[in-house]
């Protein structure tokens, strides 16, 4: 099959190839998919479980990319909730070979049915930041209705999905980003925008709940602006700061069907919208660097 491999982290993408790789094999409780789309993080090459195991030892050459659109192909030992034929999407393990190559192995309860009115590359790009977005809000967040919300990068792939989801659920959101975004984060659904280069985020006042994306001196004053009592949730490390008598929160994402079963059905009924650009898997190297990324999220074709 082909895929893409990464073999050295010093180099980066200039280590990254296009080749020829073994299909792999269904182990216990696995499937395996026929990959049509794939979605990446551009910086998992710095992900330590990019380059080994969960013992630590080298895993290269090894394939990226961790959300996928496709039809299982194979299922293993034991599998079950799943058949071959169905049409799937899901986030695969951070630490085996991932999406991008034309068949990929993983667990099955990290997949979840794609109707089949959705697209391949739709189903593809949903699984991190919906995930990301739901579990910050909903299960970290506990957002509630009339709550007032501050999603850092309103207009970026997961930042897109919280101000959705978040008003969905009833709250007041305001969006940050650079001036080029605000539209984008309106049309989102953002009822406010503080341009983070030119306004002082500290006007925003007292929220009770901060989605932050960025991290760093952003995501240390955005602790300030948060009400005593209130949320901050960060995908970007260890908060540095918490709110007065509140909670910092950081997480990492995990795979849940019952989760990649309300996004999708949300997709289908109109009331969360993406923002994708696609490219074939004969690209996948290029897209992967930042001066050749094309606009919204980056879904790799696998399969015409």
């Amino acid at each position: 099959m082909k895929a893409v491999v990464v073999t050295d982290q010093a180099v980066g993408t200039a280590g990254m190839t296009l080749v020829e790789r073994p299909e792999p094999n269904a182990a216990i409780n696995d499937v395996v998919v026929q990959v049509h789309a794939s979605g990446f993080t551009p910086g998992e090459l710095t992900w330590p479980s990019t380059w080994t195991d969960r013992l630590g030892r080298d895993r290269t050459p090894s394939i990226p990319g961790h959300e996928l659109g496709g039809v299982v192909s194979a299922l293993g030992y034991g599998t079950t909730g799943l058949s071959v034929g169905q049409r799937v999407f899901g986030l695969t393990d951070w630490t085996r070979d991932g999406t991008l190559a034309e068949y990929v192995a993983v667990e099955a309860r990290n997949l979840a049915p794609l109707p089949g009115d959705v697209d391949f590359t739709v189903g593809a790009s949903l699984p991190i930041s919906g995930l990301t977005a739901w579990q910050g809000l909903f299960v970290h967040g506990r957002v509630q209705v009339g709550q007032s919300v501050l999603v850092h990068g309103a207009a970026g792939g997961v930042g897109s999905m919280v101000t959705q989801l978040a008003r969905e659920a009833g709250a007041y959101v305001i969006g940050t980003g650079r001036a080029a975004d605000r539209q984008v984060a309106l049309d989102f659904g953002a009822q406010e925008f503080v341009d983070l280069e030119n306004d002082a985020l500290e006007d925003v006042g007292g929220v009770d709940l901060v989605f932050d994306v960025i991290g760093g001196d952003i995501g240390k004053r955005s602790a300030g602006v948060i009400r005593p009592g209130g949320t901050l949730v960060t995908i970007a490390g260890p908060a540095e700061a918490r709110p007065a008598d509140g909670r910092a929160i950081d997480f990492v994402v995990e795979a849940d069907r019952a989760q990649l079963s309300e996004i999708v059905r949300r997709v289908r009924d109109g009331r969360l919208l993406m923002n994708i650009g696609v490219a074939a898997l004969d690209d996948a190297v290029a897209a992967f660097n930042p001066t050749e990324r094309i606009k919204g999220k980056t879904i790799i074709r696998v399969r015409p």
